[in-house]
């Protein structure tokens, strides 16, 4: 995609990746909205970054989507980039009990409020010389965590979404392309510093530079063979990564 002269809307952007990812095409001089449920968040990093616009949104609610893409298409007609961002990661055990209710808004927020929020826009998206949607899935979609099997199973199921989008969308003048994230430092679970964890910065420069590129997908080099992974012989790097994970694992404070 091109880096400047766009109008991008970012959901989930007053923390973390989001945040990170709108600054850095703010910086660049683009027209960037941001969404998030909270008016002080959005009123926070608005103040911090002048031109830079928010939208109260929340992403399980379909009024809400609606109400939010309506606005869109109002105040800011040459929207022609969406990053589909928003997530939650709770962890859970699939070999117990697991809480529905979470279960549900895990899927709600990381599968339908894609779905949801493309579809409220695609005709916007489609009326321009040039657009973007991008998902932001992650590197779980190819290799999932077990202690967040819901999770990793929401961001497969947009990962192979995305694949579908991305072919309907081939005779228009919509580009889809996917980020797969890495474990990045970031509140997303709690901000640790984990030596892992790759740190926000590097993840974003790496994929800013990526996306100026016609790459479908968006992927760090770090995780290269996991995005390889798929396969007839797939079980062993998951058992591999997952007991290393049960091994070395994420610090019961921040799982909480």
């Amino acid at each position: 995609m091109k880096l400047t002269d766009n109008t991008i809307f970012i959901t989930g952007s007053t923390s973390g990746i989001g945040r990170a990812l709108a600054e850095a095409f703010h910086a660049k001089g683009n027209q960037v909205i941001i969404a998030g449920r909270r008016q002080a968040l959005l009123d926070e990093v608005t103040a911090a970054n002048p031109g830079m616009a928010g939208i109260r949104l929340d992403i399980t609610d379909p009024a809400s989507i609606e109400a939010a893409a309506s606005e869109l298409k109002s105040r800011f007609p040459t929207l022609n980039v969406l990053i589909n961002n928003a997530g939650i990661m709770p962890f859970d055990d699939a070999s117990g009990v697991i809480d529905d209710a979470v279960s549900q808004a895990i899927l709600t927020t990381n599968l339908l409020g894609p779905i949801r929020m493309s579809s409220a826009l695609i005709e916007q998206l489609k009326s321009q010389p040039q657009s973007v949607i991008i998902n932001n899935t992650s590197v779980l979609a190819y290799v999932p965590l077990a202690s967040t099997a819901v999770y990793s199973a929401s961001k497969a199921a947009l990962h192979s979404f995305t694949l579908s989008q991305r072919f309907m969308l081939r005779d228009t003048s919509v580009r889809v392309q996917e980020i797969a994230p890495p474990w990045v430092d970031t509140d997303l679970i709690a901000k640790s510093g984990d030596p892992r964890a790759m740190p926000l910065d590097a993840f974003i420069a790496e994929t800013m530079a990526k996306l100026s590129s016609d790459a479908e997908e968006v992927i760090v080099d770090s995780i290269t063979a996991f995005r390889d992974n798929p396969g007839s012989g797939e079980h062993a790097v998951v058992n591999g990564f997952n007991a290393a994970m049960v091994e070395n694992p994420i610090p019961t404070s921040l799982a909480a």
